[in-house]
C-alpha cells in the first residue's frame, strides 16, 4: 500500500480513514507501519532521532514491540493513537519505535536493563533515556491513565518532563550508573561440562514440573519445546522413566488444551492458565518450528503416532498460512482480529449451531471442551465479542474410551464425527476476517523452521517437507545474503536489510546440516562450513569462549551482549555448540573442535548457575562422547540401490540423537565428499555391496553389510547409560 493514501491495515481501532503519516511510513516493518498514522511524531531508530534529541535537549522515549503483540496493540490504541498523549510526547520528547524482531540487539540490551531496574520485562517495552542512549526509566505496558495498580503514561510523561528540566544532571548521572551496572553483570565462570550438569537440569525441571497439567512453573505457561527435547534425550541417555513421562505429559497436555488450534492446527503463543486452555492467540513461526522439532523427537523416541500427527498438523498450518509464494515463511499471525483478541479462533453457541446444525453442535460440546473466553481485565474492550455473546475456546475433551461410554459410540466413529465437525468449523472460520499477518521474512526463524521441516522429512519419510525446507533455504541464500557472502536479517516487500545477528548464522548453519542429513547433498554441507567459518570469525569471543549476539562490525550499542540463556528459542550459543560439535566430528578440524570446547565451557559455567535456563545446551550435551551417546556412521554405496537404502533405514528407524550419518556415494561424488568430510575417506562399498562403518567415540567396527546387524549394533549403545 503506497504511503500517504490510507493506513496500513491496523489490527483494531483504525481511527480516521486518512491521517497524515509520520516517518514510520517509509519503513518496511509491519509493526512500524501500524504506527505510521499515529499522531505521535515517531522516528525509527537511527542517528536522525538522537541528533535531534541532543540539539533540542530532550529525553528520548523508546517503545519496542512487535506486530502481533496483543498488549502492544492495547497500548497503541490507548496511548499512541490518543491526541493528548501524542501532544505530551511531541512537546517534551523525541519518540522512537523499534520492531524487536527486526532489531533483537536493541531489544536485548534495553530489555536486560528493564529487568535489571524493575525485576521483570515484556512487550511493549517502554524506555526513557538521554540523547546519549542512557536509560533512566523502564517499564512495559502502561495505560493512558492510572488504574488497576498500573501507573498511567500521561502522569509518567508529565513527571519525567518536569524532572528533566529540574534535575537533568542528576538524571544523567543516574542513567550512567544504570548503564555501568549493566556492563558489570558477572559472566558465568567457564568450566568443563560433565554429567552432573545434566542431572542438575533434570532435578530442577522435576521440581518445577506440574504433574497434573504438564509444563513447568507457574502461569503464564509457555510450551518451551526445547525443554521437552532435553528431557527426551536425558531419558535416552540415562533410562530415567520420569524424564520421558514429563516430556509426554507436557506434549499431550498442550495438544489437548486451548493453546492448540483444534480447527486449523498450529500452536498459540502461551497459556494464561495452568491447564493450557486459555491462550494468548498469536501464532509465531518460531513456536511452530520448535514444537515440530519436539514432536518429531517424541515420535522417534516412542513411535507413538499421535506425536507424528501433531508435528504434521503444525507443519500443515505453516505451509498453508505462513508460506510466501517465493518459498520462505512469514513471521507470525496476530492474536487480534476485528472482533477483538481471539475472536477469529473462538465460537459462540449460535455460531456453532449455524456451522454444524443443532445435533452436531451438541456433539461438539462433548468431543471438545468449551472454555469461556475471559473478558479483558483492563485495556480496550472486546466490543465485537460482547455484542455477539459469550465466546468459547475449543480444547479436546479427553480420551476416546471415556467418550465411548458417555456417547455410546465406538472410538472410530467418534474420531470420524470429530473430524467432520472440525472440517466444517474450519470452512466456517475461513469466512471470517483473518487476523493480521506479519509478512516479513527473517533469516533466523525461517532457518529454524527449515531445520524442523528437514528433520521431520527424514523421520516421516516425507520428501515434500524436505523440499519445502530446501526452497526456503534457497530463498535465504538468494535474497538474504549480500555480495560479500554475509547474511542479512530481514526481507520484506522487495527490500533486504539489517546485518545478520548470531541467531541468523547459527540457525541457518543448523538448517543446512539438517538438509544434508535428509538429502546427503554435499552442497548443503559445503555451504554450512562456509557460513560457519564466517560466523566464528565475526562473532567469537576469543578471550572467554562463546559468541556475541552482534558481529565485530555491527552498530555499537551500550553493551555487546553474549547471551547464554534460552529465551523463546534456544540461545545462539547453544545452537553454535551443536553445529561446531557436528562439523568438527565430520571434518576432523582441530580449530572447529577447539571452538566447540570453548563454547561448551562457557555454557557449562552458565548451566551450573541456572540449569533449566540452558536446556538447549544440555540437550546438545547429551550427544557428547562421555554419555556413550555419540556415534558416527558412514554408509557407502549407490543411493539408488536397495542395499544402501536398507542400511540407511536401519539407522533412521531408531531414536539416536547422538548419531551422525553420512553417505559416501561411489565415484567422483564420493571423492569430492572426502575433501569436505575427511571422516568418510576410505569408506567404500565392499565386494559390490553397500557397507556401513560405525564408530562409537574413537572405536570403530568392521564394515557391516547386514541391516539387521547394523540395527543391533546401534541398539547396543542403549545399554551404556553409565558411561559418563
Amino acid at each position: 500500500m503506497p504511503p500517504g493514501t490510507a493506513p496500513d491495515p491496523p489490527v483494531l481501532h483504525p481511527g480516521p480513514a486518512v491521517r497524515p503519516v509520520n516517518r514510520l511510513a517509509r519503513e518496511k516493518s509491519p509493526y512500524l507501519l501500524q504506527h505510521a498514522y499515529n499522531p505521535v511524531d515517531w522516528y525509527p531508530w537511527g542517528e536522525e532521532a538522537f541528533s535531534r534529541a541532543a540539539e533540542e535537549n530532550k529525553p528520548v522515549f523508546l517503545s519496542i514491540g512487535y506486530s502481533t503483540c496483543h498488549w502492544c496493540h492495547v497500548m497503541a490504541h490507548e496511548c499512541f493513537e490518543d491526541e493528548q498523549v501524542a501532544a505530551l510526547l511531541n512537546r517534551a520528547f523525541i519518540s522512537i519505535k523499534v520492531d524487536r524482531e527486526e532489531r533483537p540487539d536493541i531489544d536485548s540490551v534495553y530489555m536486560g536493563i528493564c529487568q535489571q531496574m524493575t525485576g521483570q520485562g515484556g512487550w511493549p517495552l517502554t524506555i526513557i533515556m538521554t540523547p546519549e542512549k542512557l536509560p533512566f526509566f523502564a517499564g512495559t505496558y502502561f495505560p493512558k491513565e492510572s488504574g488497576h495498580g498500573i501507573a498511567g503514561l500521561t502522569g509518567i510523561l508529565d513527571r519525567v518532563a518536569a524532572l528533566w528540566h529540574e534535575q537533568q544532571d542528576e538524571i544523567s548521572r543516574s542513567a550512567g550508573e544504570i548503564v555501568a551496572l549493566s556492563r558489570t553483570v558477572p559472566v558465568p565462570a567457564s568450566r568443563d561440562p560433565d554429567r552432573l550438569l545434566l542431572d542438575a537440569g533434570f532435578r530442577e525441571l522435576s521440581r518445577q514440573f506440574d504433574p497434573e497439567n504438564g509444563g513447568f512453573g507457574n502461569v503464564p505457561k509457555f510450551p518451551a519445546p526445547h525443554i521437552t527435547i532435553f528431557l527426551l534425550r536425558y531419558w535416552h541417555v540415562t533410562g530415567e522413566p520420569r524424564a520421558l513421562a514429563m516430556a509426554e505429559k507436557t506434549l499431550d497436555a498442550i495438544r489437548q488444551g486451548g493453546i492448540w488450534d483444534h480447527v486449523g492446527g498450529g500452536l498459540h503463543r502461551y497459556a494464561t492458565d495452568a491447564r493450557w486452555r486459555i491462550p494468548h492467540f498469536e501464532k509465531m513461526l518460531c513456536d511452530q518450528a520448535l514444537f515440530v522439532l519436539a514432536c518429531t523427537e517424541a515420535y522417534q523416541a516412542t513411535r507413538q503416532d499421535r506425536y507424528r500427527t501433531m508435528a504434521e498438523e503444525c507443519i500443515g498450518y505453516v505451509l498453508r498460512e505462513l508460506r510466501d509464494p517465493g518459498g520462505a515463511f512469514y513471521s507470525a499471525e496476530d492474536a487480534d482480529s476485528p472482533g477483538g483478541e481471539g475472536a477469529y479462533y473462538t465460537w459462540t453457541s449460535d455460531e456453532l449451531s449455524v456451522a454444524l446444525g443443532p445435533d452436531d453442535a451438541a456433539l461438539a460440546a462433548s468431543v471438545f471442551t468449551l472454555t469461556p473466553l475471559p473478558a479483558p481485565a483492563y485495556g480496550i474492550s472486546d466490543s465485537g465479542a460482547q455484542k455477539s455473546g459469550q465466546r468459547f475456546i475449543l480444547s479436546a475433551a479427553g480420551p476416546d474410551p471415556v467418550l465411548e461410554q458417555t456417547l455410546s459410540l465406538p472410538s472410530g466413529k467418534i474420531a470420524a464425527r470429530r473430524e467432520s465437525i472440525r472440517s466444517r468449523l474450519f470452512t466456517a472460520r475461513n469466512k471470517r476476517a483473518r487476523p493480521a499477518r506479519d509478512d516479513k521474512i527473517l533469516t533466523d526463524t525461517n532457518a529454524l523452521f527449515c531445520t524442523a521441516l528437514a528433520r521431520a522429512g527424514r523421520a516421516f519419510r516425507n520428501p515434500a517437507y524436505t523440499g519445502a525446507a530446501s526452497g526456503a533455504v534457497q530463498f535465504i541464500l538468494k535474497f538474504l545474503s549480500d555480495n560479500n557472502q554475509y547474511l542479512l536479517h530481514r526481507y520484506r516487500d522487495g527490500e533486504r536489510a539489517i546485518p545478520a545477528f548470531a541467531d541468523d548464522y547459527v540457525y541457518l548453519v543448523s538448517a543446512l546440516i539438517a538438509l544434508y542429513e535428509a538429502t546427503f547433498d554435499p552442497a548443503y554441507l559445503s555451504r554450512a562450513l562456509d557460513l560457519n567459518a564466517t560466523f566464528v570469525t565475526r562473532f567469537q569471543d576469543q578471550e572467554n569462549g562463546g559468541f556475541f549476539t552482534t558481529s565485530d562490525s555491527a552498530e555499537k550499542l551500550l553493551v555487546r551482549k553474549k547471551e547464554w540463556y534460552d529465551g523463546a528459542v534456544p540461545s545462539a550459543n547453544a545452537i553454535a555448540f551443536e553445529n561446531l560439535t557436528w562439523l568438527a566430528r565430520v571434518t576432523e578440524d582441530n580449530d572447529l573442535n577447539a571452538a566447540a570446547i570453548a563454547c561448551s565451557q562457557f555454557l557449562a559455567g552458565a548451566a551450573e548457575r541456572a540449569p533449566t535456563a540452558t536446556a538447549a545446551f544440555l540437550a546438545g550435551l547429551t550427544c557428547l562422547p562421555p554419555t556413550g551417546n555419540m556415534q558416527d556412521l558412514v554408509i557407502a554405496g549407490d543411493p539408488a540401490q536397495p542395499d544402501t537404502r536398507a542400511l540407511l533405514d536401519a539407522a533412521f528407524n531408531q531414536y539416536l540423537p547422538g548419531l551422525i550419518v553420512l553417505h559416501r556415494p561411489p565415484g567422483k561424488s564420493g571423492d569430492d565428499l572426502d575433501t569436505l568430510a575427511p571422516v568418510v575417506h576410505g569408506r567404500t562399498a565392499r565386494d559390490g555391496h553397500a557397507a556401513a562403518y560405525l564408530c562409537t567415540g574413537h572405536t570403530c567396527r568392521a564394515p557391516i553389510h547386514d541391516p539387521g546387524e547394523l540395527a543391533r549394533m546401534l541398539g547396543e549403545r542403549k545399554t551404556a547409560k553409565d558411561a559418563w
